[in-house]
């Protein structure tokens, strides 16, 4: 068997990266995790799930752009958390957080989240340092980050180099009469333009 030639393998790094999310409620399980899909605008789509490194100089963009570059059909990779209950009132959350080298040669590194009576903010932030921290760790980097991450500026400093830190998270209660409720959170990697 041999190798892809070098064209052929850049064709499956990501050029865009955007963040997405989405609640869905119903009955079926099944149907509620689809609703929740639509919500979040990829249920149109056809959806592989990857794991969480983003490729040297992907570029992160809005979710309504990225949004408008999908078609019906089309397969996305994507790092996707989702969460559900059909226990009534029950606190839900999904959260991707993400953290991204301000140097287009370094890859960056993505989290997945989900947690049950946490609020929105809590889990997003908590997906936002786990992104930060095993990044750094990817990286080999030895750092306090409670010296070393900015949670209000969304950004790592090590040395001179700086990383951007951000977070999507979907967060619901379960439904009162016991429908199933799911959320979701997604980094969807587009590879083409």
């Amino acid at each position: 068997m041999g190798s892809l030639s070098p064209k052929a393998s850049d064709a499956l790094i990501p050029k865009y990266m955007f963040l997405t999310k989405g609640v869905g409620k119903h009955k079926d399980y099944l149907h509620s995790f689809e609703l929740a899909l639509r919500d979040a605008g990829i249920g149109k789509c056809n959806i592989v799930n990857v794991s969480s490194i983003i490729p040297p100089g992907c570029r992160v963009i809005s979710k309504e752009h990225g949004l408008k570059m999908l078609k019906p059909g089309q397969i996305i990779f994507c790092v996707l958390s989702k969460n559900h209950t059909n226990e009534p009132h029950r606190l839900i959350s999904a959260a991707i957080g993400a953290a991204v080298p301000s140097d287009p040669t370094m890859y960056g590194y993505i989290s997945e989240y989900h947690s049950f009576g946490e609020t929105a903010e809590k889990a997003g932030r908590y997906a936002e340092y786990l992104a930060a921290s095993m990044l750094a760790e990817l990286h080999g980097l030895k750092i306090d980050l409670s010296k070393s991450w900015d949670q209000a500026k969304k950004e790592l400093r090590i040395g001179d180099k700086r990383i951007r830190t951000m977070n999507v998270v979907q967060s619901a209660r379960g439904d009162r009469n016991g429908l199933w409720t799911t959320v979701v959170a997604a980094a969807v990697f587009i590879l083409e333009e």
